[in-house]
């Protein structure tokens, strides 16, 4: 029998306790959930992060090769800066809605399969259930991937992976590649007054920003795939740093910025096209007046696109549990792509939605936690019929 909405809510607000923000440690919530799962005599495999700080959780009721994945991350963005109307991570019911960091974003996921764990358990499954939970998805997507590196050696490789991102419950078959990248501009300081003998590093990096933004108006105008919103590759600056006081030229600038790309895009496009600017156009420029100046591009974080492959056995399985007709895509990025490489059909379908996501007061709807129960109880009924 399907877990009551009082029990998933149970659950959700142990998760939301646990302060999982992607720069500390996830260990006390993944020796909750193992502890959780041992009570039903679910075994799991943890995958520690190089530093023993963190770790992700592998577990399967009815082992065996093949089944179905059901995999969420552990960690969520921080609430530092943000104004809560209550403790973050105390979950608050108020008007249906659930409120917590992390509650939509995605341990609402994580509490449903929890709770569907005792039905999951007593059903005579036909192939496996796994059970996934990740760290870092935020930061990178990072910590899933040595966990995905072991499918077909210990740990067995899903036949499915349905990837519980907010949905609203919908069937999602493909989102947009992300890239991230740290740009440095190195001038050389002089007094405001004789400006001519430096290089200002904000001046230098406020032009390599114009020239981000005409390369979104170029993908703008020349690549459009209707299936996404917005139809093109997006670009974003999304914080600068720089100089040491108004009187003087500064010498070092940062920014921070990324790339959104649709599934087919180029993926080297826009990085091609960024260092061309910096090293053909405004280097020599620089060098001129400081021959020591330099523009640093690094990479970040890179999350590849996802794409369903036609006829894909997951989101079928996701269409024939949800009732839904056709699956759609999303802009943002998940782990769905990295399982997709790795050789497993993926789907994303999960509780809440985007707009609730990273915000303050961030919230998922009691409603959206009994679909996904009730996606969940549906789950169990095809594997064990």
């Amino acid at each position: 029998m399907p877990a009551s909405s009082s029990e998933v809510q149970e659950l959700l607000a142990k998760l939301v306790a646990f302060d999982t923000t992607s720069a500390k440690s996830n260990l006390e919530l993944i020796a909750f959930v193992k502890t959780y799962l041992d009570g039903y005599g679910v075994a799991s495999t943890l995958i520690p992060s190089a530093d023993g700080a963190k770790a992700s959780l592998f577990a399967s009721i009815r082992p065996g090769s093949g089944g179905i994945g059901l995999s969420s991350h552990s960690d969520c963005v921080p609430v530092e800066g943000q104004t809560w109307s209550n403790d973050p991570f105390k979950l608050k019911l108020r008007d249906g809605k659930l409120y917590g960091r992390g509650s939509c974003d995605m341990k609402g996921f994580l509490a449903c399969v929890l709770a569907s764990i005792p039905l999951f358990a007593s059903r005579e499954l036909k192939e496996a259930i796994h059970i996934i939970v990740s760290y870092d998805e935020e930061v990178g997507c990072t910590g899933v991937r040595p966990l995905i590196g072991r499918f077909g050696s210990d740990l067995p490789r899903p036949r499915v992976i349905i990837v519980g991102e907010f949905t609203n419950m919908s069937v999602i078959d493909g989102h947009k590649r992300l890239d991230a990248y740290r740009t440095v501009v190195s001038g050389r300081e002089a007094d405001s007054g004789l400006p001519q003998l430096g290089v200002n590093a904000i001046s230098f990096a406020a032009e390599l920003i114009e020239e981000i933004d005409r390369i979104a108006a170029t993908l703008a105008s020349h690549e459009i795939n209707n299936r996404f919103e917005p139809p093109f590759s997006t670009l974003q600056v999304g914080t600068i740093k720089g100089g040491t006081a108004p009187n003087i030229v500064p010498n070092t600038c940062e920014f921070y910025w990324q790339v959104r790309s649709l599934p087919e895009a180029e993926p080297d496009f826009v990085l091609k096209r960024f260092k061309a600017y910096a090293e053909q156009t405004l280097l020599p420029r620089m060098q001129r007046v400081a021959p020591t100046a330099s523009i640093e591009i690094q990479g970040r974080e890179s999350v590849p696109a996802f794409l369903a492959k036609p006829g894909s056995v997951a989101v079928s399985l996701a269409l024939a549990l949800t009732g839904a007709n056709a699956a759609s895509t999303v802009s943002y990025g998940t782990e769905a792509g990295l399982f997709e490489e790795a050789g497993c059909p993926t789907v994303i379908c999960g509780p809440g939605d985007i707009e609730q996501a990273h915000v303050a007061d961030e919230f998922v709807e009691t409603a959206q936690l009994d679909a996904c129960m009730s996606f969940l109880s549906k789950l169990a009924e095809k594997l064990s019929s």
